[in-house]
């Protein structure tokens, strides 16, 4: 499973749980935990090429710090912080070099109504107008019933 799933997987269990009510902050056992994952991604870089486009796989290492701060009622709180590491491909048209750079952050609360997802990832390519520029941003918010109340979501990808 991607990196990527991983985290969505965790937006949606924050969602689900979210209707729990506040519990005591007096009793938590927290922890963190730093990992390193390979990652392989494939990216269709748009204004590459000349503006005809082209298609990388990326390869590195993605680090992930998690956050966890866990209640004595089963309630949590988790922050995830996604940060690229040597990830970089080779187009497969033009063999121009790029580099990954970015950060997510995620924060999921079963004791708050809402659950944020931030992720802003950048491929930048040697020379000018072949960098990309990819954003996420989904906010949900959940009332005591479990109901969605409000939600947010923007995702774009820009080319400069």
């Amino acid at each position: 499973m991607s990196a990527r799933r991983i985290v969505y997987a965790l937006f949606l269990v924050g969602v689900l749980v979210s209707a729990q009510t506040p519990s005591s902050y007096a009793q938590s056992s927290p922890f963190t935990v730093n990992a390193r994952f390979p990652v392989q991604i494939e990216v269709f870089i748009p204004c590459a090429n000349g503006g005809a486009g082209e298609s990388v796989i990326l390869t590195g290492i993605l680090h992930d710090v998690f956050h966890v701060t866990e209640f004595a009622d089963g309630t949590f709180f988790l922050k995830i912080h996604d940060q690229p590491q040597n990830i970089k491909g080779v187009g497969e048209t033009t063999g121009a070099v790029y580099k990954a750079t970015g950060v997510t952050q995620t924060r999921i609360s079963s004791i708050g109504p809402t659950t944020t997802f931030i992720n802003n990832f950048r491929i930048i390519g040697a020379g000018p107008g072949n960098n990309l520029l990819i954003q996420d941003h989904m906010h949900v918010t959940v009332n005591g019933k479990g109901e969605i109340t409000a939600e947010f979501s923007r995702a774009r990808a820009d080319c400069r």
